[in-house]
């Protein structure tokens, strides 16, 4: 009898969870997906009186969605500062002129001031946010101003992904954020566990996960990340015989 598929275990929204196992699939990956969104996307906020900025500041696809919901034709003849590629990608279908940092909040903080960008900007970001990237804009000398436009409610797991996860089929999950590592670390774990996380911030997020093996994508970007997790399917098909925690990767 053949040994079975190792489980992907997405824990995004459905659509970029199901993007994500497409592009997997594409690349010859063998796996049985579970699709287990931990949270929604929610829209609300107002935005405000945007004549009077100078650029506006994405750090989420979902933050261009809800400038989306709102905006009018001339908010986007603004240009358009992005945290990565795939953000850069939304507003740049939306018309802005868009210019990615290719990274994180680090690096967009950096590469704003770096590039001697002038104020006012504005931040879209969610209710639920990392990298105080407002605050440190402005103390960089750039002034710049945050509006809220979407909430991330939880969503508990599907029967399908507790199942997955108390079973012995090895299970890679793909961790783009800390709060999905730690929303995560919260459930019960007995199969064995492959993680793919985006960043060093979401390791520390993950350290209480029961894992077999922790690997950290060289890039925090969905190519990067895509390529690791093809490479953690593998090793779970290899079925390792060592049942120790580790860790590997650019950075652990």
């Amino acid at each position: 009898m053949p040994e079975p598929l190792p489980v992907l275990l997405m824990l995004r929204p459905q659509r970029v969870s199901e993007r994500f196992v497409a592009q997997l699939s594409g690349l010859g990956s063998a796996f049985r997906p579970v699709i287990s969104p931990r949270f929604d996307i929610v829209y609300c906020g107002e935005l405000p009186r945007m004549a009077r900025f100078a650029g506006v500041v994405f750090t989420s696809v979902h933050g261009v969605s809800g400038f989306r919901v709102q905006a009018n034709d001339a908010a986007v003849e603004l240009p358009a500062y992005a945290v990565g590629d795939a953000t850069a990608q939304a507003a740049r279908a939306l018309g802005f002129r868009t210019w990615s940092a290719q990274g994180n909040a680090d690096t967009l903080v950096a590469g704003l001031t770096a590039r001697g960008v002038t104020g006012p900007l504005l931040h879209v970001r969610g209710v639920h946010s990392r990298g105080d990237v407002a605050a440190r804009l402005t103390h960089a000398g750039i002034r710049t101003e945050e509006v809220v436009l979407y909430d991330q409610p939880l969503r508990p797991l599907t029967l399908d992904a507790q199942h997955a996860l108390a079973d012995t089929v090895p299970v890679v999950a793909p961790l783009f954020s800390p709060r999905t590592a730690r929303l995560l670390a919260e459930e019960p774990i007995i199969a064995p566990l492959l993680v793919a996380a985006m960043s060093e911030a979401v390791v520390n997020a993950a350290a209480s996960l029961h894992i077999r093996d922790l690997r950290i994508a060289p890039r925090p970007d969905s190519a990067a990340m895509l390529a690791l997790t093809s490479d953690l399917l593998v090793l779970a098909r290899a079925r390792e015989k060592t049942p120790s925690q580790t860790r590997h990767g650019n950075n652990v």
